[in-house]
């Protein structure tokens, strides 16, 4: 079995069409929040999700956009998005957000499997170093948790008293890239696919993984998608410039 993996796809279209394009053949399709926020193309984002993904797990701005949450906590910019992003989302699609669970879940036919936003503990905590990720580790009694909320590919992995934490590599910017993790009996992974629409780890590329439970490997993904459309988007909008330059930042 095969899963397709997206977190915080944050209403870029462009990024969202070229990650399915690239993906190929998939049996599941996870979705682990944020789907919402940022972009400007928030009703065609959910209304993709929607009509493909077998397991949606709600975001932090998802939460916000949809009218569940305030947007208080929020810096202005990701203020000003949310506030434009529910008011531009339909009804239907406004209800469909606020009908999405909070996570942790797990997955039906892969045992072993959880999905969370931020972390199975908590929804909004940000894991980005060992330090974060020990407790989650540590309380886990499933193999691979796939969590988003950071906008960084990558992850940690425990081996009875040995901690990694894993960077794929890459050696072509600006071009279709993959790389391999193949899993090891008795180790504990948290896994993050990396941003879909906003990638923060100075790769603009939109980033996702596909987990392969017959081969045990993770293969992470990066792919160009037309940025250039996503960033005027935004500027007609008329959302934060800030949200449009970002993107060629990859931060």
């Amino acid at each position: 079995m095969r899963a397709l993996i997206l977190s915080d796809i944050h209403g870029n279209l462009e990024a969202l069409n070229a990650v399915l394009e690239a993906a190929g053949s998939y049996d599941v399709l996870w979705n682990l929040g944020d789907v919402v926020g940022y972009g400007a193309s928030p009703n065609e984002t959910v209304e993709r999700i929607r009509s493909l993904a077998q397991m949606n797990v709600r975001g932090n701005h998802d939460r916000v956009c949809c009218g569940l949450a305030s947007a208080v906590g929020f810096n202005p910019v990701a203020r000003a998005a949310a506030m434009w992003t529910q008011k531009e989302m339909s009804e239907v699609n406004r209800a469909w957000l606020a009908a999405v669970p909070q996570g942790p879940l797990h997955p039906e036919g892969f045992p072993g499997i959880v999905l969370a936003h931020g972390s199975p503990l908590n929804e909004d905590q940000y894991i980005l170093t060992m330090r974060d990720a020990w407790g989650p580790l540590q309380q886990s009694g499933t193999l691979i948790t796939f969590i988003g909320h950071t906008h960084l590919q990558g992850g940690f992995c425990q081996h009875s008293e040995e901690w990694h934490e894993l960077h794929p590599r890459y050696e072509t910017p600006n071009e279709v890239e993959s790389w391999v993790l193949d899993l090891t009996q008795g180790t504990r992974y948290l896994i993050n696919p990396g941003s879909v629409g906003q990638p923060r780890d100075h790769d603009w590329r939109a980033a996702f993984a596909i987990y392969d439970s017959e081969a045990e490997s993770i293969t992470f993904h990066r792919v160009p998608y037309d940025l250039t459309a996503a960033q005027g988007r935004i500027l007609m909008a008329e959302l934060p410039e800030k949200l449009a330059l970002r993107l060629r930042e990859g931060r």
